[in-house]
């Protein structure tokens, strides 16, 4: 009897071992690997806010589809402006010369990005399982001018795979899966993002 006693405080031993390591090592993992999706996450959605930057610098307003901000990165020239000071007048620092050049968009933005990126695969989340991200461009009246404005973003739950679930709360008080992460605002010029 008293084996089977001695068996049982084992097996009952065994579980809350378990028990507890698992306690400890589920938050730990849970943070981990929020840390690395939302790295993955934000390094795109930078490289997705230089390009919209450099397409507003071709066009004047934001791209208001991925198909538009690629096609236009892929075939158009960004005009460069290179003032110099006159050099026959060295006196005279209101005299420049003025340079214009045309170079093609996709190599100012490929030196920006540091690097050839595939502007087709910028609209996929990382950890999206084919996931895009959304993305708005419009206008709007702010002190009494026609401003352009752009958001692009995607929530945590399109991202967390396993750990899209609000019980993941108890370990991050600030978690919320529908929470968006995201640079741009359509109601304000700001095109910071919120990471």
């Amino acid at each position: 009897m008293s084996k089977i006693i001695n068996i049982g405080l084992v097996f009952l031993a065994l579980f809350l071992g378990y028990w507890l390591y698992k306690s400890i090592q589920d938050p730990i993992a849970f943070q981990e690997e929020k840390g690395k999706r939302r790295d993955a996450v934000v390094e795109v959605l930078k490289k997705i806010q230089t390009s919209q930057e450099l397409y507003r610098t071709i066009k004047g307003s934001y791209a208001g589809s991925f198909d538009t901000l690629t096609k236009v990165l892929m075939t158009a020239d960004v005009t460069l402006e290179k003032l110099e000071a006159d050099p026959t007048d060295p006196t005279n620092q209101d005299k420049f010369i003025r340079t214009i050049i045309k170079k093609p968009a996709k190599d100012s933005l490929f030196s920006l990005l540091g690097g050839v990126v595939n502007l087709d695969s910028l609209r996929f989340i990382p950890y999206g399982e084919g996931k895009t991200f959304t993305i708005e461009a419009d206008t709007i009246t702010q002190q009494n001018s026609k401003v352009y404005v752009v958001e692009v973003g995607t929530k945590y739950k399109d991202f967390m795979g396993e750990f899209a679930s609000p019980k993941y709360k108890k370990y991050d008080a600030l978690y919320d899966p529908e929470k968006a992460l995201k640079f741009g605002d359509l109601n304000s010029a700001s095109t910071a993002g919120n990471w």
